[in-house]
């Protein structure tokens, strides 16, 4: 490192689970890209219980903990603000952010609402000096990345159709307590199905209209782990989709938190004139082809679907591990926040931005939408 490269100071807010994941990320691209875009500063950590956020503090190696979120904003030596709260504080804790002069990187779903959304997205760009990204680490597999590319080359042609899912089990157990994903600002649509509607128009372009159902099989849970207190669920735990593109392609989008057997479950196919993809989260580390011009004839010719080793491949700086090893779901987070950290130091705007959480916001809101109606609904304009 030279002392030409910046130090950007960062402060998270919340740090359960994906607190500690972006952690991960910032504190290892040095490692992992050479020349990283920044040398990244763990500065501060917010929770809500100061024993908490110590522990955060301790676990991260941050400067200083807090409970009080204008501290991170105060600084003058923090220049981003990482949001890994539950979905209904992202609109106050973004807006803010922008407003104190800080880059945000914002965990998915952006908002509850569409409406927060635009209040967001407005706040950004009132601030056009500031950088923002999303964390849909979903765009940061290779073989994803590679997908986009093969569309934007023409490979498939006219795209037909897909299907595209996101699966996880667990839910399924009415003992499982209650949390901020089961609370009216969560559900399995928001915290799921964000993902890989996000994905899709990643890959395909934007959503036309939808025809939803949403399905909640539990009605109430226990208010905590061993409590006798129930408390009633009024979100989805499981949500499908038609989906018709701009494109005028059609498609099927599955998400669930009832898939027993399933873990971390991602797939899509899709579907063209001149030939086909799939993917699996399961099997990351490859994206398989059809390519449609292939000789048949007796036993198949040349025809097939050929798996194209992504593996690791990132481009350029990525150094670290090797492009021939496997590859791991903390990597795509760590590849989301290097691309939102170059977009901060170099002269473009990142590849997964906050216009893209509030596009997604917009497909849900149709969703709800069409699950009130039982109806086609078109996507409104965010």
């Amino acid at each position: 490192m030279t002392d030409t490269v910046p130090e950007i100071g960062v402060g998270i807010v919340g740090f359960g689970f994906i607190g500690r994941i972006h952690a991960y990320g910032y504190r290892n691209l040095q490692l992992f890209y050479d020349p990283a875009p920044a040398r990244v500063r763990l500065v501060g950590v917010c929770t809500s219980r100061s024993e908490t956020a110590e522990k955060g503090r301790e676990a991260g190696d941050f400067d200083f903990a807090t409970t009080r979120y204008e501290d991170l904003l105060e600084r003058e030596d923090i220049h981003v603000i990482s949001v890994a709260t539950p979905n209904s504080l992202h609109r106050d804790e973004v807006i803010a952010a922008f407003e104190a002069g800080k880059h945000v990187y914002c965990d998915k779903p952006l908002a509850v609402t569409l409406d927060e959304a635009r209040e967001m997205v407005a706040a950004a760009d009132r601030h056009p000096q500031l950088r923002h990204g999303m964390a849909f680490q979903m765009r940061f597999v290779p073989a994803t990345m590679r997908a986009r590319q093969l569309i934007e080359n023409g490979f498939l042609g006219r795209v037909f159709h897909f299907r595209a899912s996101y699966l996880h089990s667990g839910y399924a157990d009415p003992q499982r307590p209650m949390s901020w994903r089961l609370a009216p600002d969560g559900g399995c649509l928001a915290d799921l199905g964000s993902h890989v509607i996000d994905l899709m128009r990643y890959l395909l372009g934007g959503y036309a209209s939808v025809r939803a159902t949403l399905q909640r099989w539990i009605d109430e849970r226990p208010a905590e782990k061993g409590s006798d207190e129930m408390v009633p669920v009024e979100v989805d735990d499981y949500s499908c989709l038609q989906a018709r593109m701009q494109s005028g392609a059609l498609g099927f989008i599955e998400a669930s938190r009832f898939a027993t057997g399933t873990q971390d479950d991602a797939s899509f196919e899709i579907y063209g004139e001149n030939g086909a993809l799939r993917w699996s989260m399961m099997d990351p580390n490859y994206l398989d082809a059809w390519d449609a011009s292939a000789s048949g004839g007796r036993l198949g010719g040349s025809q097939g679907f050929t798996r194209i080793a992504t593996v690791q491949d990132y481009p350029p700086p990525s150094s670290l591990p090797s492009p021939k090893l496997p590859v791991g779901w903390t990597r795509f987070h760590m590849h989301a926040i290097y691309d939102f950290i170059a977009s901060i130091t170099g002269d473009s705007q990142g590849t997964a931005r906050l216009h893209d959480g509030a596009a997604t916001q917009a497909v849900m809101e149709a969703v709800h939408a069409s699950d009130a109606s039982g109806a086609w609904e078109d996507v409104p304009t965010v």
